[in-house]
């Protein structure tokens, strides 16, 4: 029998807020785990970017294009259908002759096509390294990395100035497990003796375009002479990293160049930033010819560095990306050697 003992039929007046069991905490509050090896958040892949960098097209444009050129083209063939047979109505061998030079047209005309499509087919390939190249350096990817490399080697494998490079890349790939590195790796092997070269292009095409306009008496010769210099500059360039552009592909380079320096602000070069660039005492020195001299000298090596920039086809990570400064110090020996020598 249990011993009697009082149970409470109300609460005490002064008891606190009753108090609960203590229970677990739920697993869809927990932090998930952190995964080191995976990307960071801030790195994009290649289907996040690519319509960023897909420029948007307009299907009336292109609609007037084809049929602008295909009605051309029936013009044309309509007017060399008329001249053979012109030709044939006065002599038979004439006309022959004429069918003959036309199939030789035709022939290198395919040749002329053929080469403009591979041009700005090159120019595209470049453009979509230098992308990947960019989002496999912030994301670290190694297989990124490793298809890049061997799709350089293949652009670069019949240049012989790039044979001990290839060599030297070939042997160090296996051993490089991380995709930044592999990429820096392959900008000092191939990347290094190209833009060696095309510093000291640039710093040719600046001095010509310095001494030229000193020297000229008309300002209409330094304003074509620069352009033409420029336009030489920037065919050179391409041709050293391997873009070796048409002439469609030549002038969509030259309007990416004017494009790059319109929004970089490389045109705008006024007498004050010749003068920090150049040094106050020097620019003190030089007379009015010198310094629009110098002041040409600069837009075509900002001319070169958008060029650089454009064509090259990896994006500056191990190597130092070129400034204006760094040719300043040759146009100022050129101009202050016709004082000297005066």
């Amino acid at each position: 029998m249990r011993e009697p003992r009082a149970i409470p039929t109300a609460p005490r007046p002064d008891a606190g807020p009753q108090t609960r069991e203590p229970r677990a905490f739920e697993t869809a509050l927990a932090e998930p785990a952190i995964d080191v090896f995976a990307a960071p958040p801030d790195a994009l892949s290649d289907a996040d970017v690519a319509p960023r960098l897909r420029p948007r097209r307009s299907f009336w444009r292109h609609l007037a294009f084809w049929t602008g050129g295909t009605l051309i083209s029936l013009g044309l063939g309509l007017a060399a259908e008329r001249l053979i047979r012109d030709l044939f109505a006065t002599y038979d061998w004439l006309g022959w002759f004429g069918l003959g030079v036309l199939g030789v047209f035709l022939v290198a005309l395919v040749i002329l096509i053929g080469r403009e499509i591979f041009g700005l087919a090159r120019l595209r390939t470049l453009d979509r390294l230098r992308a990947s190249a960019t989002i496999a350096l912030a994301a670290d990817d190694l297989p990124s990395a490793q298809k890049i490399t061997a799709e350089l080697l293949g652009v670069y494998s019949s240049r012989a100035d790039l044979a001990r490079a290839r060599t030297g890349l070939k042997a160090d790939t296996g051993s490089i497990l991380d995709g930044a590195e592999l990429l820096r790796t392959t900008e000092r092997a191939l990347m290094l003796p190209l833009d060696q070269r095309a510093r000291a292009l640039t710093a040719s095409s600046a001095r010509r375009v310095a001494l030229v306009t000193a020297v000229s008496p008309r300002a209409l010769i330094d304003i074509s002479f620069v352009i033409f210099e420029s336009f030489r500059l920037a065919r050179n360039l391409a041709d050293l990293y391997g873009a070796r552009p048409g002439l469609f592909g030549f002038i969509r380079l030259i309007g990416a160049i004017l494009a790059h320096l319109a929004v970089t602000g490389g045109l705008v070069l006024t007498d004050g930033i010749v003068e920090q660039l150049v040094g106050h005492g020097v620019a003190a020195k030089l007379s009015a010819r010198l310094g629009e001299g110098v002041l040409n000298g600069l837009m075509t090596v900002r001319v070169g560095i958008a060029a650089i920039k454009l064509v090259r086809p990896l994006p500056f990570s191990a190597q130092k990306s070129p400034v204006v400064s760094d040719f300043v110090a040759d146009l100022a020996k050129v101009a202050s050697a016709p004082e000297k020598s005066a």
